[in-house]
């Protein structure tokens, strides 16, 4: 079968007295019959140059979705006087949420996500709240993919649905206190950003909710949340640098929200309240982050002269090695969330003056992170989630008086796993300028280290957000048939700090791809593999970093696979009317500047594709993504196919149901898992298991 051609329709693009001809630009007609045609001439294609896979594909399902308890449970966490968790049944796609109430195990169920997913290709509830009664659950539900969601209710008592239906929303809802008000966000209909905070009264026509808060700003999302102590609703306006939050009294939502602290561009803070105190995280004078504290009860209302910031009092220092990630507030301690070297601490301090203390961690790198199930601050026991690249996920409550810890549960990795079968490490590759960047890798005991091994290398290096050392069982698949599985934690990330991340944004974007490349040449020198042995990875932004690095340096790889890519930056960043463009000039820069476009086109992927001999690539896309386009894919393959000079393995996989995070089944996802490793395997020639 002949690889699909894209008809070239030659379309001019200008700014700043700079042309670029983009013969593809046709294929961002979302309704166009011949787009749909052309994508499914690709996924045919697919089929058809992986065909020699199937079984292998069919293998690795088998294989990945062995590994899982069919039948499984969460770990119950405490709210109000319920425990709450999740059960997965033999078969079933979607997990069943629950709830029992402390007194007693008599099973409820909150929501069944089978029931709701019936009938729909794809099927995500983004969110569910439990209303301070404990009377009513909102759930937002997408069918579609794009992360436009309907909010609905039901009565917990009864189980029947309420006619109340917001449509069209974000997932993004909190209930007042008085469990009848609602407070949800609400996107542009276009832009898809969240700009208004409304508010709906269960009972009332959804058409009369009022509007609480407007984000004017084109540059600013907005959202809410419930603050520590319930008291108050926290609405939040956030661009890449700068943040504001405003207060709404939860017993008075009907009321106006007021500012604690005042928007200024670079001043990033996040607030919330407990024990009559506001804490704030703040970057003020603190590159890496500081904790403070101003007094303020409900009663107190919200007089300025009593928040200003010559009030707020140092509760946790700056420090210059140290970045503070979050923090969770409890009864008589304080937890802190800090990331050095790269690695994540817990850190406990007792209100009472005690010596503080870390929580301790035996491996060279995991990942560690404060639960989102600390519901109830009225106790002692922290609970944390912990898993490394051999360590399965588990489940920890930690005791902040006694110090001893306890092993809820660790997800039971079903055959014939071992983890004393694999070692892990962390070694560094010194990037172009200097900088020592960490990497992290993780492959059986007998594979050997003389350059014949394959090697997984993935990445990301955007918006501050790391790469952690996690576990995935999945990814056994690779590691059980002789790969190195490797992480290279490039700037633009917050591995190793602030600072990190900003020496991998803006005018310092190349960074993060010169940063992979070093890492992977380092590989090939400690000789963990060679170049016709190395894959690499990334998704979304790392998919950017993808692009990038095939046209820097298309011979160090055998293999790429791009998921939903961001590779038409220039293009993208010039159209205001595409989700997620304006919010992120503080990210790639705004090309309406000359000296930003010029620096966004000089490593564009798309922009930069050019005549010469390309890696094997697998790309693969959603139709119905609201992040980054299915078009970009779409394009960047046409013009690959267009100007390259090899005839290796070009294949567009688009998934015509889903949207930026592939399908939202349990096990439909590994299908799309099993496609990736049936890739890299092959290209690795047919490496067997074990």
């Amino acid at each position: 079968m002949p690889a699909p051609e894209a008809p070239k329709r030659r379309h001019r693009l200008e700014a700043h007295d700079d042309v670029r001809i983009d013969d593809y630009y046709w294929l961002r007609e979302r309704n166009d019959p011949q787009v749909h045609a052309y994508l499914e001439a690709e996924n045919s294609y697919v089929d058809e140059s992986l065909g020699h896979t199937r079984e292998l594909q069919a293998e690795l399902f088998d294989e990945i979705k062995g590994r899982i308890k069919q039948t499984d449970v969460s770990v119950p966490y405490r709210e109000g006087t319920y425990r709450y968790y999740w059960r997965y049944e033999d078969g079933k796609e979607y997990p069943v949420h629950c709830r029992q109430p402390l007194s007693s195990e008599v099973e409820q169920v909150v929501l069944d996500v089978n029931r709701l997913a019936f009938g729909h290709e794809y099927c995500d509830v983004g969110t569910f709240v439990i209303s301070p009664d404990e009377h009513f659950v909102a759930y937002a539900i997408d069918t579609v993919g794009r992360r436009q969601y309907d909010i609905r209710f039901s009565d917990l008592a009864t189980g029947e649905a309420l006619p109340d239906v917001i449509p069209s929303v974000t997932a993004n809802c909190v209930w007042a206190s008085d469990s009848r008000t609602l407070l949800y966000a609400r996107q542009h209909p276009t832009t898809l950003r969240s700009h208004q905070v409304c508010r709906h009264v269960l009972g009332h026509d959804v058409s009369a909710d009022q509007l609480v808060f407007e984000e004017a700003d084109e540059m600013f999302v907005c959202g809410v949340r419930k603050s520590r102590s319930k008291r108050y609703i926290l609405i939040g306006s956030y661009h890449t640098l700068t943040t504001e939050y405003r207060v709404l009294d939860a017993q008075q939502p009907d009321g106006c929200p007021w500012v604690f602290e005042s928007r200024q561009s670079g001043h990033e803070y996040h607030i919330d309240h407990y024990h009559d105190r506001f804490f704030i995280r703040s970057n003020a004078n603190a590159t890496n982050f500081r904790l403070l504290a101003v007094d303020h009860s409900p009663e107190a209302g919200p007089d300025d002269r009593h928040l200003s910031r010559d009030r707020w009092r140092e509760i946790v220092a700056h420090r210059a090695g140290v970045l503070l990630e979050t923090f969770e507030l409890f009864r008589d301690h304080l937890v802190t969330q800090e990331r050095a070297d790269g690695l994540v601490q817990l850190r406990v301090r007792p209100w009472g003056g005690d010596a503080e203390h870390a929580v301790e961690f035996p491996e060279p790198v995991y990942e560690a992170f404060i639960d989102a199930h600390n519901k109830e601050p009225d106790t002692s026991v922290l609970r944390f989630g912990y898993s490394s690249l051999t360590t399965p996920e588990s489940d920890y409550d930690y005791d902040m008086v006694t110090r001893e810890r306890t092993l809820l549960k660790r997800e039971e990795v079903l055959g014939e796993f071992d983890r004393a079968n694999y070692r892990t490490e962390r070694v560094f590759a010194t990037a172009s300028d200097g900088v020592q960047v960490p990497i992290s890798l993780v492959a059986r005991r007998q594979t050997p280290r003389d350059g014949s091994s394959p090697l997984l290398l993935i990445g990301y290096g955007s918006y501050g957000i790391s790469t952690n050392a996690g576990f995935r069982s999945p990814r056994l698949s690779l590691l059980d048939r002789g790969f190195t599985f490797a992480i290279a934690h490039v700037r633009g990330g917050q591995e190793l700090g602030r600072q990190w991340y900003d020496d991998g944004r803006l005018m310092n974007k190349k960074n993060t791809f010169t940063d992979f490349i070093a890492c992977a040449e380092q590989l090939v020198a400690d000789r963990y593999t060679s170049p016709s042995r190395l894959f690499a990875m990334g998704g979304s932004a790392g998919g950017l970093l993808m692009g990038a690095v095939v046209n820097m340096r298309p011979d160090l790889f055998n293999g790429v696979i791009a998921q939903v890519p961001f590779v038409d930056v220039v293009t993208t960043m010039l159209d205001e009317s595409i989700p997620l463009t304006t919010g992120e000039y503080d990210e790639w820069g705004d090309p309406n500047d000359p000296d930003a476009y010029q620096y966004i086109k000089s490593y564009s992927p798309y922009d930069n594709v050019t005549t010469q001999t390309y890696p094997h690539m697998l790309v693969m896309t959603g139709l119905h993504d609201s992040q980054v386009q299915y078009w970009e894919s779409a394009k960047w393959v046409a013009k690959l196919r267009a100007l390259r000079t090899d005839n290796h393995i070009l294949v567009l996989k688009t998934n015509m149901d889903a949207g930026h995070g592939g399908s939202s089944a349990r096990y439909e996802r590994y299908r799309e898992t099993a496609l990736q490793y049936a890739f890299l395997i092959d290209r690795a020639g047919g490496i067997g298991h074990g």
